[in-house]
């Protein structure tokens, strides 16, 4: 025996398959939208501070940390470890590149002696 309700209703009382008409029906029967929230007001809008909008999205510098992190340990890092973490830091712009450091120049010492500039005066300006 079926069970009671849930027996299929004959074609003529099923909803939406009566006949092409019927589609074209639904679409009518259709109700017009309720008048919602309209999005063109500010009204109930929560306004976002641009200063905490701006703090939100700024980067963040972990360098003094991860220096400190790699600092602290037993052993040191490399030197040439540091230094590529420091270069992997710094922008691609030239003012963010470190000044080159240059080698100062030693004076550089004469082959002559003072008596061979006395000799020399001598020769050449006949000075004795």
């Amino acid at each position: 025996l079926p069970v009671a309700g849930r027996a299929k209703a004959p074609l003529g009382l099923q909803r939406g398959r009566v006949g092409p008409r019927a589609a074209g029906a639904a679409r009518r029967r259709k109700r017009a939208p309720e008048p919602g929230r309209n999005k063109a007001t500010v009204k109930g809008r929560v306004v976002k501070s641009a200063i905490e909008e701006y703090h939100k999205k700024k980067p963040v510098n972990h360098l003094r940390e991860n220096l400190q992190y790699m600092l602290k340990g037993r052993l040191v890092a490399d030197k040439a470890v540091t230094e590529q973490v420091l270069a992997q830091n710094r922008g691609r712009k030239s003012k963010d590149q470190p000044p080159e450091k240059t080698e100062k120049k030693k004076p550089e010492g004469t082959v002559f002696t003072e008596e061979d500039f006395r000799k020399f005066e001598r020769e050449y300006f006949g000075i004795p």
